[in-house]
């Protein structure tokens, strides 16, 4: 008898998974912190017998060098990705016996990479899963434009085929197991539902629905910005990853603070955006612990910039240095934790700004004020519906585009709030005054404002 464990990773959108039999296991796609996949294959009580890659990915830091040389499981990585590390490399139909009656089947599939390969898990000779990676997702793909925009076009039509082969080679019945697709940018588009089975896609994915021309034309045009760090994610992959070292960051006084300030320093605060409004320390930037706190942070800090995180407590910290590790933000510079007021040095004030709902910004509006309205949405949310008047800057866009902010107080929305707390300070450390907007974009629909349907 098989099983099939799913590791979630909410921040980046993305699941590895543990699958196996009564004494050993494969991990497909793990993260780049390998310590929670050993102890889930402790709980278990088996073996990690391979480690398999669908791809080198350009999303997450992987861990699977690191978890093969732990466990001395084999490391399967496709044959044609140019790694500069050891590894079996896996060619299609390629088969590897995971336990008895068990075994891992190689799939290529092309089209989120040129080398990219899914796996069927097979028991008895009969697939039972299929670990589709970036190709085959939950109502769409993978997206084609990662590699080289060069090959963009080329690999959208491969996706299509790849589905097809997916489809031709697998009964409706199995599952389909993908690691991207939960929130994922590497998705090329928004993916609904948590599972899915080859039937299922066969019927409502654009990759069966649609001829392949037509296919194609909608995925390029779907396609949306890629974070700036998947830029350096794909190189660390190839050269093969170090292990990361999750011991505490050495901890921060308030004069230690203001120097990492003072130096350009990044200080990152990961209490929520509420109490952040409330009191800060003047010039850090709010990135909340429970939201996608590594995507936006990496997309958004230059690279290499050194971080201080600030928090509630060592667990929030420990939490935010783990996730940060899967994107390559691999130490903090420094931490606290603790009351927050010990935060700033004697005699310094903390800084604040307000929060408040888009009836607060008709209302001011009404009034006849003459407000600035800051929406930092990304293009295809805002060709949904957008406040009359507003002003467009992509959150990822907003540190280099502070000059384009029109003056006087700024309103500043996203969809629900999360990202608008995050615009909100990176203003207010430039000396802005800010009004964050905490509220969900269909309650301005509600409201005396004017929504501009596209």
């Amino acid at each position: 008898m098989f099983f099939i464990d799913t590791l979630e990773f909410e921040g980046l959108g993305n699941r590895s998974y543990l699958a196996g039999g009564p004494r050993a296991a494969v991990v497909v796609d793990p993260p780049r912190d390998v310590d929670q996949v050993i102890a889930a294959a402790a709980r278990r009580g088996v073996r990690i017998a391979y480690v398999a890659e669908t791809h080198v990915h350009n999303d997450y830091v992987t861990g699977g060098l690191e978890l093969a040389r732990l466990t001395g499981a084999r490391y399967l990585v496709p044959a044609d990705a140019n790694v500069s590390f050891p590894r079996t490399p896996v060619a299609d139909g390629g088969t590897f016996e995971v336990d008895e009656h068990l075994v891992l089947r190689a799939i290529a599939t092309p089209g989120h990479t040129p080398h990219h390969t899914s796996y069927a898990l097979e028991e008895e000779g009969c697939a039972v899963a299929a670990f589709t990676g970036g190709s085959l997702l939950i109502g769409t793909v993978g997206r084609p434009d990662l590699v080289d925009p060069r090959l963009t076009e080329r690999l959208a039509r491969a996706q299509h085929a790849s589905a097809h082969r997916l489809a031709a080679t697998l009964d409706d019945e199995v599952p389909v197991l993908p690691t991207h697709g939960f929130g994922s940018f590497c998705s090329s588009s928004q993916t609904e539902g948590d599972a899915t089975t080859i039937g299922q896609e066969r019927t409502s994915n654009d990759a069966f629905t649609l001829d392949v021309d037509t296919f194609v034309k909608r995925v390029l045009a779907g396609l949306e910005d890629v974070p700036a760090y998947y830029t350096h994610m794909g190189p660390a992959n190839a050269a093969g990853p170090a292990p990361v070292d999750l011991t505490p960051p050495e901890p921060a006084d308030a004069a230690q603070i203001a120097e990492r300030l003072a130096a350009g320093e990044w200080v990152v605060d990961l209490r929520s955006r509420v109490a952040f409004a409330d009191g800060h320390v003047a010039g850090s930037f709010n990135f909340e612990g429970t939201g996608k706190l590594a995507t936006y942070l990496a997309w958004l800090i230059p690279w290499g910039k050194p971080v201080t995180l600030l928090g509630d407590t060592p667990a929030q910290i420990a939490d935010a240095q783990r996730e940060l590790t899967r994107v390559g933000i691999d130490r903090p510079a420094a931490a606290a934790t603790g009351d927050p007021i010990t935060w700033v040095c004697e005699g310094e004030q903390f800084a604040s700004f307000p929060r408040a709902r888009f009836a607060d910004l008709a209302a001011a509006r009404g009034r006849g004020e003459d407000v600035a309205v800051l929406d930092v949405r990304r293009d295809s949310e805002r060709a949904n519906g957008f406040i009359e008047g507003s002003v467009h800057i992509p959150l990822h866009e907003l540190h280099g585009r502070v000059g384009d902010v029109p003056d006087g107080t700024v309103w500043v929305h996203c969809a629900g709030g999360m990202r608008a707390a995050i615009a909100a300070s990176l203003l207010d450390a430039t000396g802005r005054e800010v009004i964050a907007i905490d509220d969900s974009f269909e309650a301005a629909a509600g409201t005396d404002l004017s929504v501009t349907r596209t």
